[in-house]
């Protein structure tokens, strides 16, 4: 079975890349824990994120933007004394930060995926043959980054915000050779 080759002999990166990356997401919840996980992979790679997203999450409340968004500076060093997640203070705080830029958004505007999906459109299914050829970020991307950063969100530039949409399936970006492809 063919894979993109970024997915490597990793059990948890093949069960991501063949069970989520690249699914369209319409549903909040997960495109809001998609937002902090991809602002916790700025300068690390997927695959340590992948591997610390379970205790993320519980660190993070299941990722529950409601109780994220409560959090004081005491409750961030609290977390920043958990060994099993990504300790580092900036992100911890864009997730609050994010957590009541999101609450505040869907206030004013409604479904951030319906919003998003409005602004980008259709998923856009590319035809790379090659990982070089997948750009590190897009116009739609760029357009969507400043959005976001308006609203009140950080770890949010365009090279991230094109990592969120890779993974919440606004664009196909699986290599055509690779087996999920015409299936996303």
């Amino acid at each position: 079975m063919k894979r993109c080759a970024w997915v490597g002999e990793d059990p948890l990166m093949i069960r991501y890349h063949d069970e989520e990356w690249g699914v369209p997401v319409h549903d909040d919840r997960r495109l809001f824990e998609y937002l902090i996980l991809d602002g916790f992979q700025a300068g690390l790679s997927w695959r340590i994120v992948l591997h610390k997203r379970e205790a993320l999450r519980e660190a993070l409340d299941g990722f529950d933007p409601e109780k994220i968004a409560a959090y004081d500076e005491e409750d961030v060093e609290s977390r920043m004394s958990n060994p099993g997640i990504i300790r580092n203070r900036q992100k911890l705080r864009a997730a609050v930060r994010n957590a009541r830029a999101y609450l505040s958004f869907r206030e004013k505007h409604g479904s951030l995926a319906a919003f998003l999906w409005d602004i980008h459109g259709p998923v856009r299914k590319n035809a790379f043959t090659r990982e070089e050829e997948i750009p590190a970020t897009t116009p739609a991307a760029e357009r969507i980054s400043r959005v976001l950063k308006r609203a009140g969100f950080s770890f949010v530039g365009p090279t991230i915000t094109y990592a969120l949409l890779q993974a919440a399936g606004f664009v196909n970006d699986h290599l055509v050779s690779c087996f999920r492809y015409s299936e996303v």
